[in-house]
């Protein structure tokens, strides 16, 4: 399995979930205060929607769900190979899910790419990286690592996915 996903920031949660379970003709696969994801069958597309109010309607980042850490890391080694680098995150927990994942460095626009895992459901949003949780977009995952292209704490909170 694997399928690109789209992350939105949303001013309202509930009138973009409803939208969203019409346009897909679909229900979230998970739903969390100021969150949602869904996982759309046809097409194959991971939508994740973040509440970020003010920022309603841009993008948040991109992102390419696959089936396990073993295909993170074949595809990790095939960027490299293509002289992409990439920031490592493994076993965090980011999104309401324990992820192993990487965020690809250096697109052309600076888009935000990561390739990941979901290795569990998580019952808060992100753990900080001394591990205290948080169900808000403040604990720093999403973040791309600490050499992020300089990104501050603020932007890497509101990139989330």
């Amino acid at each position: 399995m694997s399928r690109v996903q789209l992350a939105l920031n949303v001013d309202d949660i509930d009138a973009a979930v409803a939208f969203y379970s019409h346009l897909f003709d679909t229900t979230p696969a998970k739903r969390r205060p100021g969150y949602a994801n869904f996982a759309v069958a046809e097409p194959p597309l991971k939508l994740v929607l973040i509440e970020n109010p003010g920022q309603g309607g841009t993008l948040n980042h991109f992102g390419v769900e696959v089936a396990d850490t073993d295909t993170v890391d074949a595809t990790q080694t095939r960027l490299a190979a293509a002289g992409l680098a990439s920031v490592d995150e493994r076993d965090v927990t980011c999104c309401y899910a324990k992820q192993d994942k990487f965020w690809v460095q250096g697109s052309p626009d600076g888009e935000r790419w990561e390739v990941y895992t979901v290795l569990a459901d998580s019952p808060t949003f992100a753990a900080t990286p001394g591990g205290e949780t948080t169900d808000t977009a403040t604990g720093g995952c999403c973040g791309g690592g600490a050499d992020a292209d300089a990104a501050t704490d603020q932007e890497r909170a509101a990139a989330c996915c």
